[in-house]
């Protein structure tokens, strides 16, 4: 017996020693291993990539930018579903242990010493809150060491914050395939809907890609994915987190993934996409881009954006197919399966409804077409086939563009289309507008090309923009970044310096040739109308802003100097620096589209100063507005305590006047005119009080138009990337003009007839419209009103400018009575009050 109790104190002895060797052991490792842990307090101010998402100024999405696309939603925000749904499959008991869930680790470890040597990777046995301490802050190195350490961070991190902390890090930073982190990004990626939307099915397959989301692929693997979304489901019955009836419902549903895009989410809304991304890039770089999960709120009107678009795109289309059919871009073999040799060939995927086709079999009267399939999500080639039918009717506009049949109509399919021609074709509409059931019109992507801007000109907001036909076809934005020649486009800005030194529409200057000796070897210029050889003698600046008359603007602007007129350019923001030769009032610098728009807001806002912007407003993670483009102070709208009778709210608005008010609508009046009888007259059609001006470079390189109503300005240039001649007769007022009547008949369809506002001052005094004299009574139709500023008038006689560089001869062309009423110049050809009253 005493032997007995002699051994039990051994043993006990033994066991204490053992016992305290393993805890020093235990607290030896537990040092060792704690002594290089990650700082996990960094946690508390965890900020994860989130994409940046721009929105159109009717809250619709219009872009979304990242590297990890991420949405970072509060534990506050997630469903209830779906946050059982994520414990069920991967931690059922979170909210229970402490951070480690030793019976998993026990069930791991028996699995592991099964399969030991098999070279089978071991089963985890980790927590979310292991998983968030090896995603934060440790590797996915597979050893014993990390798993420690993933342990010990698991207690530090549930000791320091709350279970919906760690729940919250950890349903906002997995990463669940398809480029989606997060649970919001994931729902919008598969499912294109916001969590609160998704279904039993569909929150069960997001719980179970954390584990490998590769090998869950809803199409390459989907067997295996709607396998595992299933048992997540029935660990939900299981937990008693839903119904049976709802799990039966569940495991029934397909799994039927709608992809989300990650261009731009507004039809046409490319261009101006890209161009906002670039800004905030230049504002805020490259992390804060793609990082910062920035709000930005965009000027972009969706609507007025597709009515930009579709009335662009007509406008090249019209001018491309007048030129005629260049021939089918592509040929390919239609032996075979012919889908999936289509399916290989790039596609514009911008330009709906047109699509790609491959020309099957012709006929005289008709070709049979296949439409290019399209891919399922995992990249397969659809194994659906659709074709239709080429009738006469849909290639009667594809003359020969080369060759010995340059030029005349087709009287047969055959001779336009055949058999593995790779085409382009969309709907064919009858005479009332209806589609033609199965029947479709050859179409050809046009090689000119073009830019549209639409803006708010007294805001600078920009509404719309076309950067060209196809924004998959060349990221090139031909509306901010093509620099060309406004042509006499930009005659409005010579018009205005003018009148605000001086002169008045009923001005009279001679219209006659010109010759300008530019010194240093550069030879004689001689300018010339577009009209070349037809001067009219000695016109109003009213008549020769309508009829685009070039020697008038070059002796306009010989008399008040270039440098004025350069001035007036920059201060306008259409260019940096003009140089001081006469070419450049005629619009021979090269400036884009955008700035012209611009320069064209301040004539249609009364002369304040304004600076384009795509972007209203941007936020930053936190909701705090970082950026407003309305810088106006806003005098009373702080009103603490509420409304107590006091004085409603001033808007400030301390925007540098550039023009004279009374400047800006003489020249609106005289832009005006050009639109109800001058080289713009198309635009009439609009029905609307509109004021424009257009403009055609040398060798009709580049035709432009720009306009507005009182509320809308839109400018619009036509031309080839490569400069080239566009044809004889191809002006602004045959090409951009029509573009602009389309779009304005369009945007202004619901809009009230406001007429332009005359400014106080402003006198309107009835002139013959020919002369610029005072009307006299009883005179009818050739009169106007003309608007005048203080201290002038009509004149009473005639006073010529650009007469002195003609000897004092009388110009030829002078109309009957005119000579009596001629006084030449003074040297400086201005004339001051009380000569003829003029100023």
């Amino acid at each position: 017996m005493r032997l007995l109790v002699r051994f039990l104190g051994f043993l006990f002895a033994a066991g204490t020693v053992v016992f305290l060797v393993g805890v020093a052991g235990v607290a030896g490792a537990i040092w060792h291993f704690s002594k290089d842990l990650p700082d996990y307090s960094q946690l508390q101010d965890y900020e994860p990539p989130v994409m940046t998402r721009v929105h159109a100024s009717d809250g619709a999405l219009l872009g979304e930018y990242s590297k990890e696309r991420r949405l970072y939603l509060p534990i506050q925000a997630v469903p209830k579903l779906v946050i059982n749904a994520f414990l069920a499959a991967e931690d059922k008991n979170f909210y229970e242990h402490g951070g480690i869930d030793f019976t998993g680790m026990a069930r791991a470890a028996v699995l592991y010493a099964q399969n030991f040597g098999s070279n089978k990777r071991p089963q985890g046995a980790s927590t979310i809150t292991q998983q968030v301490a090896k995603n934060f802050l440790l590797t996915n190195e597979v050893s014993f060491t990390r798993k420690i350490k993933e342990a010990l961070l698991a207690m530090r991190i549930e000791r320091a914050y709350s279970k919906d902390r760690i729940l919250e890090l950890y349903l906002n930073e997995i990463y669940l395939g398809l480029g989606a982190y997060g649970i919001a990004a994931a729902s919008l990626v598969y499912f294109d809907k916001s969590v609160n939307e998704l279904t039993v099915a569909e929150a069960s397959y997001l719980a179970a890609l954390p584990k490998a989301p590769a090998a869950l692929h809803p199409v390459r693997n989907r067997d295996r994915a709607v396998e595992r979304r299933n048992y997540v489901v029935d660990r939900l019955v299981e937990n008693g987190w839903i119904k049976q009836a709802d799990a039966d419902k569940a495991r029934k549903e397909q799994l039927n993934v709608t992809s989300r895009g990650t261009g731009a989410h507004i039809f046409a809304g490319e261009y101006f996409a890209e161009e906002v991304r670039r800004d905030i890039f230049e504002r805020y770089g490259e992390k804060k881009l793609y990082e910062g999960g920035l709000s930005v709120r965009a000027t972009l009107d969706p609507k007025m954006q597709v009515m930009a678009r579709k009335t662009m795109v007509a406008g090249l289309v019209r001018y491309d197919e007048a030129s005629g059919w260049r021939g089918a871009p592509s040929k390919l073999d239609v032996s075979g399966d012919w889908g999936v040799k289509l399916a290989d060939v790039k596609a514009l995927s911008d330009i709906s409804p047109w699509r790609m086709a491959v020309v099957l079999e012709t006929s005289d009267q008709s070709a049979r077409i296949g439409f290019q399939p399209g891919r399922e999500l995992g990249g397969a080639v659809s194994k659906q086939r659709q074709t239709g039918i080429i009738t006469l009717d849909g290639v009667r506009w594809a003359k020969a563009a080369s060759g010995p049949a340059k030029g005349r109509t087709p009287t047969s399919v055959a001779q336009v289309l055949s058999p593995g021609d790779v085409i382009y074709a969309d709907p064919l509409f009858d005479k009332e507008g209806k589609p033609v059931e199965g029947q479709y019109r050859l179409r050809q992507l046009p090689e000119v090309s073009g830019a549209m801007v639409a803006m708010d000109p007294w805001t600078g907001r920009v509404l719309a923009m076309v950067g060209g036909f196809s924004f998959d076809q060349s990221q090139f934005n031909r509306a901010t970044q093509a620099y060309r020649q406004p042509g006499s486009s930009f005659k409005p800005l010579v018009y205005s310096a003018a009148m605000d030194n001086g002169y008045t529409p009923s001005t009279v200057v001679v219209d006659a040739p010109i010759e300008i000796d530019q010194g240093q070897g550069a030879g004689v210029w001689r300018p010339e109308n577009y009209s070349s050889g037809r001067y009219g003698g000695p016109t109003t600046l009213r008549n020769a802003l309508r009829q685009s008359l070039n020697t008038v603007t070059v002796r306009l602007a010989q008399d008040i100097g270039m440098p004025l007129i350069g001035e007036y350019s920059k201060r306008f923001g259409v260019y940096d620096e003009l140089p001081n030769y006469l070419s450049y009032a005629l619009g021979a610098g090269e400036t884009t589209v955008m700035r012209m728009v611009t320069a064209y807001s301040m004539f249609a806002n009364g002369g304040r100063r304004v600076k384009p912007t795509l972007i209203d407003r941007i936020q930053d993670r936190y909701g705090h507005t970082i950026f407003k483009h309305d810088a106006r102070e806003c005098r009373g709208c702080d009103a603490p305590g509420g409304w107590k009778n006091q004085s409603e709210p001033q808007l400030v608005d301390r925007r540098e006047q550039v023009l004279d008010p009374m400047t800006a609508y003489q020249i609106t009046s005289m832009m005006e005119y050009v639109v109800q009888a001058g080289t713009a007259t198309v635009v009439k059609e609009v029905g609307k009080p509109i004021a424009g001006k257009t403009g055609t470079t040398n060798d009709e390189k580049d035709a432009w138009f720009i306009g507005f109503s009182p509320d809308l300005v839109v400018g619009i240039y036509v031309g080839f990337d490569k400069p080239r001649n566009l044809g004889r007769g191809m002006t602004g007022g045959h090409l951009a003009a029509p573009i602009a009547k389309d779009f304005l008949k369009l945007a202004l369809a619901d809009k009230p007839a406001i007429p332009f506002k005359v400014p106080a001052g402003i006198k309107l005094v009835r002139v013959d419209a020919k002369s610029g004299m005072r009307a006299g009574p009883g005179e009818g139709g050739r009169t106007i009103l003309e608007a005048f500023k203080p201290g002038t008038a009509p004149p009473d006689n005639y006073s010529v400018i650009g007469v002195a560089d003609m000897d004092g001869r009388a110009p030829q062309g002078y109309p009957q009575g005119y000579q009596q009423g001629y006084q030449q110049p003074d040297a400086g050809n201005i004339m001051r009050p009380g000569t003829g009253g003029l100023y």
